[in-house]
């Protein structure tokens, strides 16, 4: 037998760090405290759920608020959480909850999609914002969030629809509770034409037990702001290209959509696509890059470097840059779910919450807080 050479191999780029793991449904979401509490969700997709929304407590996830506040109740759908896609904690260290209303992504009815603010330091709700039917529309898959406190009288807060027939930003007045829409099933919103990922080194298509795989659509998904406020980044999950637009324009209501338009940047390719976004205080954007399996930055000139490359990052999903100088982040191994693999699923449990050291400050936009 003739001795094998040593083979060069794909090579890890960076360290991370496991967090905790998941033996039920799969994460989506995490974000973490100023005081360094973790909390994170979990939708209601495919697997059974015994809560929605969860805080970890000795490295396993505990229903939060509370159990109650966790039950499905179709009379109460205004007061409860039905299906948490997305959670943020805003620089006045209060975490916000967002819920789709739209369990196996269809919505209920109004009451369902709502965004619930919770005081951690009373672990008590003390806002529940309801999105109307012109708002949340009756396709309308709500995604990421993020927050600006310095606008209004108590902060703006910035979604994706994600969904492929209605993707768009929506607005959110934390005061008054309104909300509308912006680029509604505009070209940067919707999934890219002609798009298709290779996760694993394989087509990422929907492919049915009974027929033949079709393109999967997804929209606008991944959000973040600039460390200065100015600018809005996201992008589609089915999509390689990032784009940019004016805060300014996206919050005044009298603008016309023509307006706002006009102030989109088209920031480039990003390398592969990817699903959660996160900024820095330096103004650094991070991605989830699930093509790749990784995490890369791109830099203020524009630059593109790999903070993590791994073996393990089956879809990393959410980021959630905290003060301790940590990035974390879900990995949930979406593309090994059955509806992309006629029926069976693929995914290996454990399900996985990481985080890897990047020495840097989370975007803090709100009063009295300084970058």
């Amino acid at each position: 037998m003739v001795n094998q050479p040593m083979l060069a191999q794909d090579e890890t780029v960076g360290m991370i760090e496991l967090v905790a793991t998941f033996d039920g449904p799969m994460p989506t979401g995490v974000s973490v405290s100023h005081t360094g509490r973790i909390f994170v969700n979990f939708p209601n997709w495919e697997d059974p759920l015994p809560f929605t929304m969860a805080e970890l407590q000795d490295g396993h996830p505990v229903a939060y608020p509370n159990a109650e506040m966790n039950h499905f109740d179709e009379s109460s759908l205004s007061t409860v959480l039905i299906s948490v896609q997305s959670i943020v904690v805003d620089p006045k260290d209060r975490l916000w909850i967002l819920d789709t209303g739209a369990p196996h992504h269809k919505i209920i009815a109004y009451g369902g999609p709502k965004l619930v603010g919770i005081d951690l330091k009373q672990n008590r709700v003390i806002k529940t914002i309801l999105f109307l039917a012109d708002v949340a529309v009756s396709t309308t898959y709500l995604n990421d969030i993020r927050f600006d406190l310095r606008r209004g009288s108590e902060g703006m807060a910035f979604i994706t629809d994600s969904s492929p027939l209605s993707s768009a930003l929506i607005i959110v007045d934390l005061a008054s509770g309104q909300s509308w829409r912006r680029l509604h099933n505009h070209s940067t919103t919707l999934p890219e034409e002609g798009f298709l990922p290779m996760v694993e080194g394989q087509p990422l298509m929907l492919r049915p037990p009974d027929g033949p795989p079709t393109p999967y659509h997804s929209g606008g998904d991944g959000i973040a702001i600039a460390a200065d406020g100015s600018r809005l980044f996201y992008s589609a999950l089915m999509s390689r290209r990032l784009y940019s637009v004016s805060v300014d324009a996206l919050v005044e209501r009298a603008r016309s959509e023509e307006d706002v338009i006009a102030t989109i940047v088209n920031e480039g390719d990003k390398g592969g696509a990817g699903d959660g976004m996160e900024t820095d205080a330096k103004n650094r954007l991070y991605m989830s890059n699930y093509e790749q399996n990784a995490i890369v930055r791109r830099r203020t000139d524009g630059l593109y470097e790999t903070l993590v490359h791994d073996a393990r990052l089956l879809w990393p999903d959410t980021l959630s840059l905290a003060h301790d100088g940590y990035l974390y982040f879900t990995v949930n191994q979406l593309h090994r779910s059955p509806r992309f693999h006629e029926g069976k699923d693929l995914r290996q449990k454990p399900y996985c919450l990481f985080r890897c050291r990047v020495d840097a400050q989370p975007v803090l936009l709100g009063e009295g807080v300084y970058i």
